[in-house]
């Protein structure tokens, strides 16, 4: 079958690129594959979970659970993961991993259980190509400590892991901040670079080397890869130790075993190794393609360029939606051939190979109504069949969205964040407002009389006062008019800065434009918000005299309704929705066929809002004469009640923001969590209708600075064109609000509290990582320990991977619990701080959380940071100790408070 490109631009995709030796391969190997090997699937568990198999003599072989995240390179695997989706069943992924070093043969019969697994559970999982270290995001969520490469694989002999075998001499390269990969490298200083983390696993014992150029993210991830080693590789009973490359001579005994294994160090390091440039997921360069058989030819041809609609995809076709490269999707239509469908991922394949993309290019493929909610992200809009829309259904027509919310009172919003996420909702908006005006460049408080009529020459401070869980929370809201100044627009973000620093950094701030007003903005103006075309609000200034007036009036309730006003041209009227006419004399309500009765009542309030003349009820069809000379004569206008459609919800997305590399990139978090959300990062939380930024305490200043422009960016490069006037809120760590923390699940308000007293603390300052439990490991928490030189002699070890066939040592050690200082003696001595040389810090256990009297003698209760040691202050205060002095009082007692050193 000959196969072709159909584009301007494209090559010809001959027989030989669309039929790769992988396929030859597969084809062999489908032969050699009887029905009997369906029986292979009778085993799969249909329960929530992973699930992976390796490639061995063709045939799938389960992998143990403490193997996970174990990769040979040499090898292909198959992973299965089934979760349970709220209110929709469950979805399945599943992922053909390609080691670089395995063999052609491997790889066609991988690729020929993934299309039989993918059969087998009915054929709605969405398949990915994963190529090592080219892994996407959704494959590397499911081993949140990191994936270690190992040399070798089946056809060599090697096993994936024996629990509790301790002759293993092996040097893992660790890399990465938010995904971490670890690969075998050869047992030498050469493998060594100052930028990156590195792992000596000797069995009994694993030394972790800090190079003196990594960051704290990249040591905590490292510790936390050494203990999933520990805990399900050794059954809990490895011990690890912990050295700064930078200051190596604090830590004389483990330099020692580091020798004695790797040989004496000569001449200098090399210098730090870039990590692989984030994912750019932003990417407007987007386009469908139709694949389909013609005479006997495959081609491909294309159909459409972004933004894309879904009535694009016809569920008797396949697609393949092309990301520029970056990303390859394939979409089979559920009334396409079984020949077409079985194809797909052949052809993704053959077409990376036609446009000469890496063989890394990420490929999906997924069928019609399984799509994932990137492939949906892609599209201008989504509809999924029958899907329901919760407790509110949102509405588009023009530009205005229409929102009928049903009634909630506050303490549900509260105890189910979830709900009040997908609201939009902090609470039920009986909260306190405040509402400053930019005058002059400066913020003037405006009368409450006034409250939620909004003028587009101006800019407004909104500040809202809400109760939860008896502590007062914010939301300071900067509404744009349309036709403010850029200085005033500037002013206002100022301002709002200085606001927020008054509240101690309390708000969530939230940019509004006028015209794109959030929900809950909506609702704390009690259905009084009206929104001026232009003029101001400021006392004293008169308005030009326009003549009559129109306003839209949208909104079925107090909560949701406002009126915003439009060219008074006949043009402008809908007949789905209330109108306003405002003339000298009189004020009509205009009320189309399409309202509803909730609407017209809201309507008649509006009114009353508006205008102290006399109201004349005027229904579309009836209207006088005097109402068309008002709006300038009779013209068309939108009188169709299909337009008024459903618009869908999109599934949320989390992305870690980065201007590492002087652009503007992303890396998208699959299947994220509040674990996800690093102390160190900019993340955001696109929930479609509303952006949300997250900033971490130890952010970067420069990507903290670049926040809302990065947002934007976000908004204008979306390949579904997305409307860049999408409300963008500025939360920072510890003041989520729940329509932030709603769309995360199990969210733990006392996390970095918890996280800064215990884990960290356990799990940094030593060795051993107590609070942090391994899948599949024990879940007591061994001692902290601390090594001792013992018997340094070389003994003869098995190797584990052929990196280390040649002749090794190993290292034995004694290893014995260790206190962290040595109490003062009965006869009065005391504790005195180190002033961070001779390392006689007091364990934190002693002091956190610790009434007066409770201290060790000697320690200054207002000062017991300085009785740390520089790991355990920067894990518990978050900060290093220099940047700590520099902090201002208020902000170093509030850090050590939740420290729990007060």
């Amino acid at each position: 079958m000959e196969s072709r490109v159909e584009s301007k631009n494209d090559k010809p995709w001959s027989k030989e690129t669309a039929r790769p030796s992988l396929r030859q391969t597969q084809h062999k190997f489908s032969r050699m594959m009887s029905d009997d090997n369906h029986d292979t699937f009778r085993n799969v568990s249909q329960k929530p979970g992973l699930q992976i198999w390796t490639i061995n003599n063709m045939q799938m072989v389960p992998v143990p659970a403490q193997g996970f995240g174990n990769f040979f390179e040499g090898d292909c695997y198959i992973v299965l993961y089934l979760s349970q989706n709220k209110g929709s069943g469950q979805s399945a992924d599943i992922h053909y991993w390609i080691g670089n070093s395995s063999s052609q043969d491997e790889q066609g019969a991988a690729a020929i259980y993934v299309t039989q697994l993918d059969e087998h559970l009915g054929g709605s999982p969405v398949q990915h190509r994963e190529v090592q270290g080219n892994e996407s995001p959704r494959f590397r969520s499911y081993f949140k400590n990191g994936l270690i490469y190992k040399k070798g694989g089946v056809a060599s002999g090697f096993h994936h892991v024996d629990t509790n075998v301790y002759n293993i001499l092996r040097l893992l390269h660790v890399k990465g901040r938010k995904h971490v990969t670890a690969t075998e490298v050869e047992l030498s200083w050469n493998s060594f670079n100052n930028g990156d983390i590195f792992l000596l696993d000797m069995g009994k014992a694993i030394v972790q080397w800090n190079g003196p150029q990594s960051n704290r993210r990249e040591k905590l991830k490292a510790v936390l890869l050494a203990q999933d080693i520990r805990d399900r590789e050794r059954g809990g009973r490895a011990q690890i130790g912990l050295v700064e490359g930078g200051d190596e001579q604090d830590s004389p005994e483990l330099m020692k075993v580091m020798m004695a294994v790797l040989g004496q160090r000569t001449g200098q390091l090399k210098e730090a190794v870039p990590d692989d440039k984030p994912d750019q997921v932003q990417n407007t360069n987007v386009r469908l393609y139709h694949v389909f058989e013609n005479s006997g030819n495959l081609v491909v041809q294309e159909v459409a360029t972004q933004p894309l609609t879904q009535d694009l995809l016809h569920s008797s076709d396949c697609y393949i939606v092309d990301q520029r490269g970056s990303s390859v999707m394939v979409w089979k239509g559920k009334q396409a051939s079984k020949e077409e469908r079985q194809e797909a991922l052949n052809r993704a394949v053959g077409y990376i190979k036609a446009k000469n993309y890496p063989s890394s290019t990420s490929v999906k493929v997924m069928s019609d109504g399984g799509e994932s909610a990137m492939f949906k992200h892609l599209f201008k809009s989504w509809t999924d069949k029958g899907q329901t829309q919760g407790l509110g259904t949102t509405y588009s027509m023009g530009k205005i969205a229409k929102v009928d919310q049903v009634k909630f009172d506050v303490m549900e919003l509260h105890a189910r964040p979830e709900l009040a996420a997908q609201q939009r909702m902090v609470d039920d908006a009986s909260g306190d407002v405040k509402v400053w005006r930019i005058e002059n460049l400066e913020v003037a408080e405006v009368n409450p009389n006034t409250y939620g009529q909004f003028y587009g020459g101006d800019c407004y401070l909104v500040l809202y006062t809400y109760q939860m869980s008896n502590q007062r929370q914010y939301i300071l809201y900067m509404w744009q008019g349309r036709h403010a100044t850029k200085d005033e627009i500037t002013a206002c973000a100022y301002q709002a800065v200085e606001i927020d620093n008054k509240y101690n950094g309390a708000p969530v701030q939230v940019r509004v434009v006028m015209g794109k007003e959030p929900r809950h903005f909506l609702a704390i103006f009690k259905g009084k918000l009206v929104i001026f075309e232009g003029g101001t609000g400021r006392p004293g200034v008169v308005n030009p005299d326009g003549g009559a007036r129109l306003f839209q009036v949208r909104g079925t309730n107090e909560l949701n309704t406002k009126a915003t006003e439009v060219l008074a041209r006949a043009s402008f009227l809908n007949t789905n929705d209330v109108f306003l006419l405002k003339t000298d004399h009189m004020c009509y309500l205009w009320y189309g066929k399409g309202c509803s009765g909730d609407e017209r009542v809201m309507g008649r309030a509006m009114s009353d809002v508006l205008s102290k003349q006399d109201k004349q009820v005027v229904m579309e069809g009836q209207e006088p004469a005097e109402f068309w000379v008002a709006l300038g004569g009779k013209a068309p206008y939108a009188c169709d009640k299909r337009l008024q459609r459903e618009e869908p919800p999109h599934s949320p997305r989390l992305f870690e923001c980065s201007n590492q590399i002087g652009t503007f990139r992303m890396t998208e978090v699959d299947d994220y969590a509040q674990s996800d959300l690093d102390e160190e990062d900019v993340m955001l939380l696109d929930t479609w209708e509303e952006i949300f930024l997250w900033v971490g305490n130890s952010a970067n200043q420069y990507e903290t600075k670049e926040a809302w422009t990065s947002a934007q960016e976000y908004l204008r490069t979306h390949p579904a064109d997305r409307d860049p006037d999408t409300p963008i809120a500025f939360v920072k760590q510890g003041y989520e609000p729940p329509t932030f923390t709603g769309w995360f699940n199990a969210w733990d308000p006392h996390k970095w509290s918890d996280l800064n007293n215990s884990n960290l603390n356990k799990s940094s300052v030593g060795v051993s990582g107590g609070g942090y439990r391994a899948p599949g490991g024990p879940t007591s928490s061994p001692p902290v320990y601390r090594f001792h030189g013992g018997d340094l002699s070389p003994r003869p070890s098995t190797p584990t991977s052929p990196s280390t066939q040649r002749a090794q040592t190993s290292v034995s050690m004694t290893l014995s619990p260790s206190p962290s200082f040595t109490p003062s003696s009965p006869g009065g001595g005391t504790v005195s701080p180190s002033a961070g040389g001779s390392g006689m810090y007091l364990n934190p256990e002693l002091i956190i959380n610790k009434s007066p009297s409770e201290l060790p003698q000697g320690v200054d209760p207002g000062q017991r940071e300085d009785y740390l040691s520089d790991v355990a202050f920067e894990n518990l205060l978050g900060t290093t100790r220099s940047d700590f002095k520099r902090l201002p009082k208020w902000r170093q007692s509030d850090l050590k408070k939740k420290a729990g050193l007060f």
